[in-house]
């Protein structure tokens, strides 16, 4: 949907293998998102380490200096992150430091200020107290770090949302990847983010609006009645050829499933009415399609 959305508002011809290739750059973006959200995280955890070294370099350091608890510094769970040899391919490539670097000076200790809160917690408290380490005290205690300092840390999501355009649109299922890669690190692959039939299902979608755009418009236009097509919200039009084609050209996807599938869809990103407006169009769109026997979902290609 973005990637057509993307290509609607081109004032240039569409070159050959761009529409594939803006997908791909949305694919990228999603698992740069996921890589500095790792990256972040492990940096949270590994500061105690930081901060024992700069309170012990005091001129004159303190009891309390030379006795920082750095015990979740040698998390077994982060470790194990970090030592994933996919994970470190990422980093080296991504490169999510530099990200930090160059934000506004006010956030740039913003792995500082995180550690500090978290220092103060209860949860952390407990953690350190503890001598021994267990597994699901160490799994806890970085989710808690995950879910309650930043994705519940406004100063956090701001920082992410001014660096990642895409965060509102692929944040939640970053963050569940994230979870994912937290219970089994290293069970990732990062240059694969969704699985194979889903990256096919979604050239193939892409394809088939690109290249059967005004077929599938020609079906849309004449249940407008009143509406003037070119007044149509774009991202609307956008909705309601990918839903026409799923009708064509996909013959596993059930007709109520793509009508519920955009419907959705135009609530969450278009107009408040448009959830409706589309429904009611592609509803009609089905119930002629049937009527007339052409629900035949043939190869988009020979359309």
């Amino acid at each position: 949907m973005q990637t057509l959305y993307t290509l609607s508002t081109m004032e240039n011809e569409v070159k050959p293998g761009e529409p594939q290739k803006l997908l791909q750059q949305h694919f990228d973006q999603t698992r740069s998102l996921l890589i500095y959200l790792t990256w972040f995280l492990t940096e949270v955890i590994r500061y105690a380490e930081t901060d024992a070294h700069q309170k012990a370099s005091k001129h004159l350091p303190t009891t309390e200096d030379l006795n920082v608890n750095t015990k979740i510094a040698g998390n077994e769970l982060l470790w194990k992150m970090l030592g994933d040899p996919a994970l470190k391919e990422q980093f080296a490539i991504e490169k999510p430091q530099l990200t930090l670097q160059q934000v506004q000076s006010g956030d740039t200790d913003l792995v500082r200020k995180i550690y500090l809160l978290l220092t103060e917690t209860p949860e952390y408290k407990t953690y350190t107290a503890r001598g021994s380490r267990d597994k699901a005290e160490e799994k806890k205690i970085i989710e808690f770090i995950l879910n309650d300092l930043l994705l519940a840390n406004e100063i956090f999501t701001s920082h992410i949302e001014e660096n990642f355009p895409n965060w509102d649109d692929d944040g939640e299922m970053v963050v569940q990847l994230l979870v994912g890669y937290i219970h089994k690190p290293g069970s990732y692959n990062f240059k694969e983010m969704m699985s194979a039939d889903k990256q096919d299902f979604a050239k193939n979608l892409l394809a088939a609006v690109v290249e059967k755009g005004e077929h599938l418009q020609s079906l849309i236009v004449p249940k407008l009645k009143n509406w003037d097509p070119e007044r149509i919200a774009l991202l609307d039009m956008v909705m309601m050829k990918m839903g026409v084609a799923e009708f064509l050209y996909f013959e596993t996807i059930p007709p109520k499933v793509t009508i519920n599938e955009y419907i959705d869809l135009a609530k969450d990103y278009s107009t408040a009415q448009s959830g409706q407006f589309v429904n009611g169009i592609l509803d009609n769109i089905h119930k002629e399609l049937v009527q007339d026997g052409k629900m035949q979902k043939v190869d988009y290609k020979k359309v």
